[in-house]
């Protein structure tokens, strides 16, 4: 491994709670994004422009986006799936990327979307012209990278054409998701390689959920193979209501641990996530599950900040 560092994006804000069934209130998703500033995150995916008939959590988007800290260097990430989501996150004028999303199978992107994966594709591009426009980066995530929970394997080939085609509109990086965790290192590593080069030189991101435990692997698979912005969610919450049986994202602590401990900078303090993860554990009233949080503490793990 000869990576010196790594973006990390945090997406506990959405990604980690959007599935959550209890409500959570503004307020402590606006302390969850203080605590995320304050461990050194500085850019955190902080809300979603859904329908909140489909997905409740998020319906406090424009509440969320009111009360965001102002914090120099911090790059706030709005999720939107279609062009009325992305009209209703430019608004809050809160928001510094927009993150639209494409579905690289049929059902899968019908029932997270209401569209056909080509559909999808469209729309996407779309949402980037839409936040250049406003001033605002544009990035997309390919959904289902890895698999899909209705029609199982994804061909590669569909996910690297997808990819080529994004990067016509210059977005600032493309993302390829494990939506239900059933990626392994060498389809990871394989399938980021050919990305990187059908889009360079736009940065690959990987966002992977750890359903079948082989989320960490896949990080540092994904690293490996040349992607250089990672997504991970505190304590490891996490899932996707459309897509059955997704687990939890990989936790931030534990990729932080992992990367951190391997000589590569996340800028992240990890003794201040565990904090973090402490605060989460409790709000939640339950264990999460994130296992650096659960362990004890390492010397020389932790980065400055």
């Amino acid at each position: 491994m000869t990576t010196a560092a790594i973006d990390f994006v945090e997406v506990g804000p959405r990604d980690g709670l959007q599935n959550e069934k209890a409500l959570v209130t503004t307020a402590d998703k606006l302390e969850l994004i203080r605590r995320s500033l304050h461990a050194g995150a500085r850019r955190i995916e902080v809300t979603s422009f859904v329908n909140p008939k489909r997905v409740p959590q998020m319906a406090d988007a424009e509440e969320v986006c009111a009360g965001l800290p102002q914090v120099e260097g911090a790059s706030y990430i709005g999720l939107v799936l279609n062009a009325r989501g992305a009209e209703r996150a430019i608004a809050t004028g809160r928001l510094h990327e927009l993150g639209a999303v494409c579905v690289a199978s049929e059902r899968f992107a019908i029932a997270n979307q209401g569209q056909t994966s080509a559909e999808s594709l469209d729309a996407a591009r779309a949402i980037v012209t839409m936040a250049q426009a406003a001033g605002l980066k544009g990035q997309v995530t390919i959904a289902a990278s890895f698999g899909c929970p209705f029609e199982g394997e994804v061909a590669e080939d569909r996910v690297v054409a997808m990819a080529a085609t994004l990067a016509e509109a210059s977005p600032a990086e493309v993302a390829l998701a494990d939506t239900i965790g059933v990626g392994d290192p060498a389809h990871v590593a394989r399938l980021v390689r050919r990305v990187a080069a059908a889009i360079a030189p736009l940065p690959v991101r990987v966002h992977f959920h750890n359903t079948r435990g082989t989320g960490l692997a896949n990080v540092w698979a994904a690293i490996e193979a040349g992607a250089s912005v990672v997504d991970a969610a505190l304590g490891g919450l996490g899932g996707c209501p459309f897509a059955p049986g997704a687990a939890g994202n990989v936790a931030s602590e534990d990729v932080i641990y992992m990367l951190e401990r391997a000589g590569i900078r996340t800028g992240m303090d990890l003794a201040k996530m565990v904090e973090a993860n402490m605060w989460l554990t409790t709000l939640m009233g339950r264990k999460l599950p994130s296992m650096v949080a659960q362990a004890p503490a390492f010397p020389g793990i932790c980065a400055e900040g």
